[in-house]
This record gives C-alpha cells, structure tokens and sequence, in this order.
C-alpha cells in the first residue's frame, strides 16, 4: 500500500510539474504576442500620416523637390567629417539632395514617397521605397546615418522614439546618426499664426500610449479639452462643394486666408467658454497663451501654385476628396501637411530610452533641434 501511495504522489507531484511548464509556455507564447502586436501598432501607418504626410508629398513632390537644392552646413559638415568609404544611410532622403555629398563616401536613400524616390533615381542615385519605423536594412549594415527633418512627421511618439531605434540598429557598433527636428522655439514667431493647429477629429486615433492628448503638459492643464478647440478641416460649405457636380479647380471658394483668421476666433472663444469658472480676465489671457506655448501639433501649409498642380492633373482629385483647397487670392492649391513640432529637450529625452546609444552632440540650428547620436561598441569589437 506504501508503495502505491508513493506512486500516486510521484504522478500528481509529475502532473503538477507539466501544469506549470504548460503555464509558463503559454504565458511566453502571450508576452510574445503582445511583443509582436506592439510592434506592429507601432509599424502600423495611423491614417493622418497617410492622408496628411504619404499623400501629400505624393502630390507635391516636383514643385517640393524643385525647392529643395540649398544643403545645410551643418548636416554637411557633418557628413563631410565621415571617413573616406562610409556606407552612409539617409532615412526620408526626400529628392536626394544630401545623397552624394561626400564623393569618398557611398549614399542610400530610402523615402516612403515615390514620386520623391523618382525625382532622386533618375538622377541615378540609390534608392529605395522604405519606412523611417521599419528600414529595410540588417542591422549593423552602415557606417553612419541621417534623419533630417521626418521625425516630425511622425504621429505619435512610439512611433518616433521606433524610428529613433531604426536609425541605430542600422549602423554598425561606433557609428554616428545624425537627427534633425523642427523645433515649437521657431526664430521667425510669425510662422505659428500661418499654422492651423490640430483639430480633435484627428486626435481620436491617438488615445493611447504616445498620444498627444496623453503627454502630461495636456492631461494636466484644465483648460485643455477636446470641447474646446472646435473641429474646423471640413466644414458644412466644403461638404456641400464636394457633392455638387460642377466641383473642380474652377467652382472651389478662396477659403485659406479667411478660415485661418476665423479658426483662431474660434479657437480663442470657444477655449474662454469653457474657462468659464475663471472669472479674472488676465488669468484667462494668461492660459490662453499657455495653451499657444504648448501647442505642438500642426498643419503647415504647402502652396502649390496653379501651373503645377495641373502638370499631374493630381490636383483636382485631391480637391474632390478635401485633401487640398483652393486660393484663388494666391493662385495655389493648398495642401496641409501634419507636424508634431518638438520642444526643447524632447528629442534628447527620446533618445535617452534607446539603450545602445548615447548623445555626443546636441544643436539648435535654423529653427531645428539636432542631435548626434553614437551607437555603443559592443565587446566583441
């Protein structure tokens, strides 16, 4: 009987080792899931950038390209300074125009606009289409890279500090990864009021980690809400355009200058309505002007002059849909494109989580945050 007892007790004591086993796998296979379900979310494009970045550029990428020849001194020191042979990545290279600038060095571009990847392969350059959050590089595969002004085009800010890790990972142990950024402390202050700042139809997808609407400066200010900043990228008059059957170039009203002055009105009473337990005027300006100093999120305008909107004919579809609009008064198509415009420090602070790099130079220059990042040597080097 002893016996049988000790075997019964061997076989629960071996079931119970099985469960936990059993246990322990499914929780790996779920912390896995969530792994991959994480970086797919992250890898996954939100639909402002599609309509507001990816499309935009898309449709603008000759006249945009046709502007951008002046090279910045110093990303071209910085490139310059890279020993003779360097593979040197540019993520969001754009027309290419840093592509090549180092004539001992060797180039390759990648931009997820391909009428931009066009514009730089016929010039011969090499190229590909690719995304800033999921380069299509082995890790270690170059000597150095750049980022010059995209990380700002990035919605949430998983999704930039993932780029931030993208431009490490591709670099070999030792290499250097320059980042530039538009910076909320513009030099020229007027810019701002040619802004329209983000509405809440676009924020909603955000709610969640790295959502503006999340970020402490928001969450804790009472007087930020989404009620109080009226939704204005479609209004009733667009609507009713898009339905009529004469909507093209010629039928769309002038509407950028007037919505823009009316925007901030609205912007400004709404936001005191909804101050209303404030009953001193200065506090009230004083927050008003708070809530300005904290903005971050932006659509900047693009003009696209008539002549060369219908080079492609792009634009009266774009017109149709509400992507662009008409200014008669500047005889452009206007397109808006998103902007998450950094404050001082944060570049730095988002750089900091990436654990295999350090910050060895930090800039502000022509309106811009810099930052020049070092990837770590591993023990094997």
């Amino acid at each position: 009987m002893r016996d049988v007892k000790v075997k019964a007790n061997s076989r629960l004591a071996h079931k119970e080792e099985e469960e936990e086993k059993e246990v322990q796998i499914l929780q790996s296979v779920s912390t896995r899931e969530n792994e991959i379900s994480s970086s797919l979310s992250v890898k996954s494009t939100p639909e402002i950038e599609k309509k507001y970045v990816h499309r935009v550029y898309d449709a603008i990428a000759p006249h945009f390209s046709s502007t951008r020849f002046a090279k910045w001194p110093k990303v071209a020191a910085f490139l310059e300074s890279l020993p003779s042979g360097s593979v040197i990545l540019d993520a969001g290279c754009g027309n290419g125009k840093y592509l090549g600038l180092n004539p001992s060095c060797f180039f390759i571009g990648c931009d997820i606009s391909h009428p931009l990847i066009k514009i730089c392969s016929d010039k011969g350059q090499e190229v590909l289409v690719a995304d800033a959050v999921n380069l299509p590089y082995r890790e270690g595969f170059g000597d150095s890279a750049i980022s010059i002004a995209v990380l700002h085009h990035l919605s949430t800010e998983n999704r930039r500090k993932k780029a931030i890790e993208e431009l490490v990972r591709v670099v070999k142990s030792g290499g250097f990864v320059l980042i530039t950024v538009w910076a909320a402390e513009q030099e020229d202050k007027s810019l701002l009021t040619k802004w329209t700042p983000l509405s809440p139809k676009y924020v909603e997808e955000w709610v969640g980690p790295g959502s503006p609407m999340n970020s402490p400066r928001v969450r804790n200010n009472p007087f930020f809400g989404l009620e109080s900043i009226p939704e204005t990228e479609v209004s009733t008059k667009e609507q009713k355009a898009e339905n009529s059957p004469s909507f093209g170039l010629e039928s769309i009203p002038e509407t950028e200058e007037s919505m823009r002055e009316q925007k901030a009105a609205e912007i400004i009473t709404e936001t005191k309505n909804s101050m209303g337990e404030l009953k001193d005027e200065k506090s009230i300006e004083e927050s008003l002007e708070a809530l300005k100093m904290n903005q971050q999120e932006y659509f900047v305008p693009w003009h696209l002059p008539y002549h060369r909107a219908e080079v492609s004919g792009a634009s009266a579809s774009a017109l149709a849909s509400g992507l662009a609009k008409k200014d008669d008064r500047k005889g452009a198509v206007v397109y808006n494109r998103y902007y998450h415009v950094f404050s001082e420090g944060e570049l730095e602070r988002l750089a900091s989580g990436v654990g295999n790099a350090m910050i060895v130079d930090r800039f502000y220059d022509k309106s811009n945050w810099c930052i020049v990042l070092q990837k770590a040597t591993s023990n094997q080097d």
